[in-house]
C-alpha cells in the first residue's frame, strides 16, 4: 500500500506532537517531516516528495498563507490543509481563492483530520466545516470588544508593554492591565501570544 506522505508545520511543539500522534494511528499515512515555520517547509519539499502539507496560518519567518502561495506556484501537486484557531469566514474566502484544498479548526478531532487528508489527496476539497466560520464583523461584535480594547490589542501586537501602552494612551498602568484582563476573558485566549494570533486572524493588525 502506498502511504500518503505528510508534513506538518506549526511553531508550537505541543501542536506538532499532538498532530503527529494522531497521524501515526493511521496506517495509510506516513509523517515524513515536522517544521516550525514555512521557510523550512519550502526547503524540504525541494528535495523530498510530499503529498499533503498541513500548516498553521501563523508562523514565524514564513507564515502559512505565504508558504501556501509558494507551494501553489512551484509545487502545485502538493495538497494543502490549513489549520486555524479561530473561525473566520474571510479567512476561508482567502484560502479558497489561493486554491488551497482544505481547512480545519485546530479543535477538530483526529478523525476529521484523517478524512480531510483522504479527501484532498483524492483531488477534492475539504470545507465541510465552512458553516462554522463566521463573518469577521460578526465575530468581532460577538466578543463585544470596545474601541479602546481593540486599540490596546493592536499595541500589544506591536510588542509594547503595559508601561509603554499606558504612556502612549495617557492612561494608568492599572487601567491597561484591567483592559488586558477583560480582553483575554472576552476572546477566550490565555496569553498575549494567543491574543496576537487572534488579532492577526481577525484582521485587527
Amino acid at each position: 500500500m502506498n502511504k500518503i506522505k505528510i508534513i506538518l508545520a506549526d511553531d508550537h511543539q505541543m501542536i506538532l506532537d499532538g498532530l503527529s500522534e494522531v497521524l501515526r494511528k493511521h496506517q495509510d499515512l506516513e509523517l515524513i517531516g515536522q517544521f516550525p515555520n514555512g521557510k523550512e517547509v519550502i526547503e524540504f519539499v525541494k528535495s523530498n516528495k510530499v503529498d499533503v502539507a498541513i500548516m498553521d496560518i501563523n508562523m514565524p519567518e514564513l507564515d502559512g498563507i505565504s508558504c501556501a502561495k509558494l507551494l501553489k506556484q512551484d509545487f502545485p501537486e502538493i495538497k494543502i490543509i490549513m489549520l486555524t484557531m479561530y473561525a473566520q469566514k474571510s479567512f476561508i474566502d482567502e484560502i479558497i481563492k489561493l486554491g488551497i484544498e482544505g481547512c480545519l479548526l485546530k479543535n477538530n478531532s483526529g478523525k476529521e483530520l484523517h478524512d480531510a487528508i483522504l479527501r484532498v489527496q483524492s483531488g477534492k476539497y475539504y470545507y465541510d466545516k465552512i458553516k462554522d466560520f463566521t463573518d469577521p464583523t460578526e465575530e468581532i461584535a460577538s466578543y463585544k470588544l470596545g474601541e479602546r480594547e481593540i486599540e490596546i490589542i493592536k499595541l500589544l501586537a506591536e510588542g509594547l508593554g503595559t508601561n509603554e501602552i499606558a504612556t502612549k494612551l495617557y492612561i494608568s498602568t492599572h487601567t491597561v492591565s484591567t483592559h488586558r484582563k477583560n480582553i483575554l476573558h472576552k476572546t477566550g485566549v490565555n496569553n498575549t501570544t494567543q491574543l496576537v494570533q487572534f488579532a492577526y486572524e481577525n484582521h485587527l493588525i
